[in-house]
């Protein structure tokens, strides 16, 4: 992955519903924009996916204060159905997502690499926070 030296950082969850619905949850933007965001005080308002190599993504998180927001997306390098995903930041950085199936259970394993302005630690903590919510709104639904 990469070219830089940024360390790999990977984060899983193992959502209790087969592994259509995870991917299809993971990837539709009605349901994006309600679990892409790391915590209660922010939300998605809109996402955009164009799923397919070459496609683009963008999800926009914003506190629901308003007092702050940003855009997530890249480009996908990769796409196999209800198995991988691959995609490209903005930044440059990589990303992967696998999808496996077990039973009635889908493990999501997500690697990206690191970025320089926040420790691993944090950076690790915030992309888990993103699958637990992922997690409890697939679920729930």
């Amino acid at each position: 992955m990469g070219t830089g030296n940024n360390a790999i950082i990977t984060v899983e969850t193992t959502v209790n519903a087969p592994v259509e619905k995870v991917w299809e949850f993971w990837t539709k933007p009605e349901h994006i924009t309600n679990w892409s965001f790391a915590s209660e005080d922010w939300h998605a308002p809109r996402a955009e996916n164009d799923l397919r190599a070459g496609g683009k993504f963008l999800t926009r998180m914003e506190a629901k204060d308003g007092s702050f927001g940003f855009d997530f997306g890249g480009v996908y390098d990769e796409v196999k159905l209800n198995e991988f995903i691959s995609y490209t930041l903005g930044d440059d950085r990589r990303v992967t997502v696998s999808f496996l199936s077990q039973d009635n259970h889908t493990k999501v394993v997500q690697s990206f690499e690191a970025e320089d302005t926040n420790s691993n630690e944090q950076q690790s903590a915030g992309w888990q926070a993103f699958l637990n919510n992922f997690k409890s709104y697939t679920e729930r639904s």
